[in-house]
């Protein structure tokens, strides 16, 4: 039998906006997206409008932790309380979020390939909102340093400083 709170905490989160980040393997950008997501609807007082979560395009690193490169960018950037494991997109997803976001055309070709012919879902780069008109955010996997994760952390703060003004109440 469900409680009077439960049904309560079940029509909020049916008003909650959904948004999916995604990238190759969820160890790099769609991390470091989410967290950056996270973070500023905490810090705008937004976290009863909105949800976000990271999933792979690829199952390479399924229940990995972020790289440590991705988590160190972060605390970096102040962003400590963040905790993700790696899993991959499924079909689910397409029915659950209102925005899934890529972050490179490679990305959105895939995503545009398993999406259902009916879907409400928009499937859009993240980079598209870039105030700096940086639209790809490259992935930093391969990169001998840090300086790709600091670039990638950059143009999603921005991305998504103007994707909340957007659509944010």
């Amino acid at each position: 039998m469900s409680t009077d709170s439960e049904y309560q905490n079940a029509a909020i989160m049916s008003q909650k906006k959904r948004v999916l980040m995604i990238c190759l393997g969820n160890i790099c950008r769609s991390p470091i997206a989410e967290a950056v997501f996270e973070n500023e609807i905490s810090k705008r007082g937004l976290k009863n409008q909105w949800e976000v979560e990271s999933a792979a395009i690829m199952g390479y690193h399924i229940n990995k932790i972020p790289d440590h490169r991705a988590l160190t960018t972060l605390k970096e950037n102040g962003i400590i309380n963040y905790s993700h494991r790696a899993r991959q997109i499924t079909q689910n997803d397409f029915d659950k979020f209102d925005w899934i976001f890529g972050m490179d055309n490679e990305n959105i070709q895939d995503l545009n390939s398993i999406k259902p012919k009916k879907c409400k879902t928009r499937v859009e780069l993240l980079g598209s909102y870039d105030s700096s008109g940086e639209v790809i955010i490259q992935d930093p996997y391969y990169d001998n340093n840090s300086a790709g994760f600091q670039k990638a952390y950059e143009q999603c703060l921005r991305s998504i400083t103007v994707f909340l003004d957007k659509h944010s109440d």
